[in-house]
């Protein structure tokens, strides 16, 4: 199946030639695609470099940093525009593990969505602070409560949709675009009734550069779960 990987990078300089290589090494049909928000330390010049040498490498720039959540809706239409099966999500800094790939791509034979799951046995985050931990914990049974998704971990960012999904999904109506956004994705493939699978993950903070989660990103979450449940009883999602 053909398959897209799309990795969105903002100043991620220091990972993103190691991380495009390690995805690329898990499977010959795996396709990269870099969504870069203008990062200012270059990661955008280190991508174009290996493209020169690499066919499956693909790259989006964008004008500024525009957002997570817009980063991957781009990343969607490109993934629609050219016809692949599946279509992952990935962070560029190692806390999704490469070598996870293979094992979602084979739970994407029965599933419509397979989701990188911290929770779904015990809590498997390697690294991060204890008050970062319970924030993102306590924010995913905040989710499930709010929204009635018995997903584990809604809010987690390492995850591979059947292009089916995507295409059922107005990708221009999305409300979010922060930390919310992997609810919102999981929420509208949820109401839609397709196949959700979760299976366990390590995370593993970031081995270099800074974390993007700000207390916006926090503020907006516990917003969108209450415009979600809304809309659905509104019937604006469907």
């Amino acid at each position: 199946m053909k398959t897209l990987v799309i990795i969105p990078t903002f100043n991620e300089a220091e990972n993103v030639s190691a991380i495009i290589d390690e995805v690329l090494l898990q499977n010959n049909n795996l396709e990269v695609l870099i969504v870069d928000d203008n990062s200012p330390d270059g990661t955008s010049e280190l991508v174009k470099t290996k493209q020169k040498k690499i066919k499956r490498l693909h790259l989006l720039e964008r004008e500024g940093k525009l957002g997570l959540g817009s980063a991957y809706v781009a990343g969607f239409k490109y993934a629609l525009e050219n016809d692949y099966d599946y279509i992952f999500e990935m962070d560029a800094d190692f806390s999704h593990d490469p070598k996870d790939i293979p094992r979602i791509l084979k739970e994407m034979e029965y599933n419509d969505l397979v989701i990188g799951s911290r929770y779904i046995k015990g809590i498997n985050v390697v690294n991060w602070p204890l008050r970062r931990l319970l924030l993102s914990f306590f924010a995913a049974q905040y989710a499930r409560f709010i929204t009635g998704m018995r997903i584990n971990d809604p809010t987690g960012g390492f995850k591979c949709f059947r292009r089916e999904v995507l295409a059922n999904i107005n990708l221009d109506d999305i409300l979010s675009d922060g930390y919310s956004f992997q609810i919102e994705m999981n929420f509208r493939t949820w109401v839609k009734k397709f196949r959700i699978k979760e299976i366990p993950i390590v995370f593993t903070d970031r081995r270099s550069g800074q974390s993007k989660m700000s207390k916006k990103i926090v503020r907006e979450a516990i917003i969108v779960v209450w415009k979600l449940k809304y809309y659905k009883i509104k019937k604006r999602i469907t």
